[in-house]
């Protein structure tokens, strides 16, 4: 029988082959970490699991384990967030791979202990830094429907309202950047349940435990209630969006990042970019509170705008008295193309990264 350190080598590989990988420690701790999170029996199991959706007798049949004891395997590890699930309406439920990220760290919201935490730390902070194929993101930026121009040409999966009317099932769920810096004694005061999910991942998420359903004017509040507390709204990278993260620039993995690029503007999945105009602004300072990305800062004669740092949430647009600041469509964004659904997104990514194996 293959020793357990193998098995979770192995795990750890495949988990490295997945959209936006797992990158390995040095010191280990990714090991740890997947230890922590599998039993040797589940992480023998989720190796035989592809982004394809499947049903268990064939994912037994490659795992060489009876049909029977493979649907108890994976429905433990759907419970606990190891795996994707879906659940078809007349047919059997379907069993599908999810990356370390977006992926098994969101769906561990529930589980996020300080035993965990720890383990997730230290993999975070001796993690190696590799260098990956540039791919498609998995997600993306869009403005707040209260910065969008009636002038402005604006595409269905660029507007959130056309986001959301897209689906019939709806869940919130809480938001794990802004819990894992709480229980660290960081963050900020921005709503935690804040997560939008839907369609097949918003039933997953209330099947599971990991969210609650809630009808289309619920979401509609909490939209409003993410622009009322500055939150950047990030959809997933597909025309019908699985998510929408609510995010803010203290605890969001993705702000973050984009806060230590020098030019956020171009690493950031966005179509659109603010336009100012000077002679209108009337120096109120309003936008300032609300710019995640230290874009705008103050100057004698009211503000100055860098646009390198723009990300296109449209955040300052929408609380600008003057129309002094207006967002504008990045030139060629509206000709790129998008996957359809979030699934096909991470088929993409999984396609480029495999090309440079």
């Amino acid at each position: 029988m293959e020793d357990i350190e193998s098995i979770y080598s192995r795990l750890a590989d495949h988990l490295d082959g997945l959209p936006s990988g797992f990158s390995p420690s040095d010191t280990g701790e990714h090991i740890r970490l997947l230890e922590h999170l599998f039993t040797p029996e589940e992480a023998e199991l989720a190796t035989h699991l592809t982004l394809d959706q499947e049903v268990a007798g064939e994912i037994a049949g490659r795992a060489n384990i009876s049909v029977a004891e493979a649907e108890r395997r994976l429905e433990e590890m759907a419970e606990k967030g190891l795996i994707f699930s879906v659940k078809t309406d007349e047919g059997p439920i379907l069993y599908q791979a999810a990356p370390w990220v977006i992926g098994i760290y969101e769906f561990q919201v529930n589980r996020l202990d300080e035993d965990l935490l720890q383990k997730i730390n230290d993999y975070w902070s001796t993690s190696r830094s590799v260098e990956r194929p540039r791919t498609i993101p998995q997600m993306r930026t869009i403005p707040v429907n209260e910065s969008i121009d009636p002038q402005l040409d604006v595409l269905p999966y660029e507007n959130v309202e056309e986001l959301v009317r897209a689906h019939e099932k709806f869940a919130v769920a809480t938001c794990i950047c802004r819990t894992k810096e709480k229980k660290m004694g960081r963050g900020c005061d921005a709503p935690t349940e804040s997560c939008l999910i839907f369609g097949d991942f918003a039933d997953f998420y209330v099947r599971t435990g990991r969210g609650r359903k809630i009808e289309m004017e619920e979401v509609v509040e909490l939209l409003a209630k993410a622009n009322e507390a500055n939150l950047v709204l990030n959809p997933t990278n597909s025309m019908f969006v699985s998510a929408i993260c609510c995010c803010c620039g203290d605890c969001c993995g993705i702000l973050r990042g984009l806060q230590s690029h020098p030019k956020p503007s171009e690493a950031v999945a966005s179509s659109f970019i603010v336009s100012f105009e000077e002679d209108a602004c009337a120096g109120c300072g309003a936008c300032l509170e609300r710019c995640q990305m230290q874009a705008i800062t103050p100057v004698e004669s009211g503000v100055a705008v860098n646009t390198d740092r723009c990300i296109g949430c449209g955040l300052c647009v929408s609380t600008c008295p003057t129309g002094a600041l207006r967002l504008v469509r990045k030139p060629g964004s509206a000709s790129k193309e998008m996957p359809g659904t979030f699934f096909e997104t991470w088929y993409t990514i999984a396609q480029e990264q495999a090309k440079e194996t």
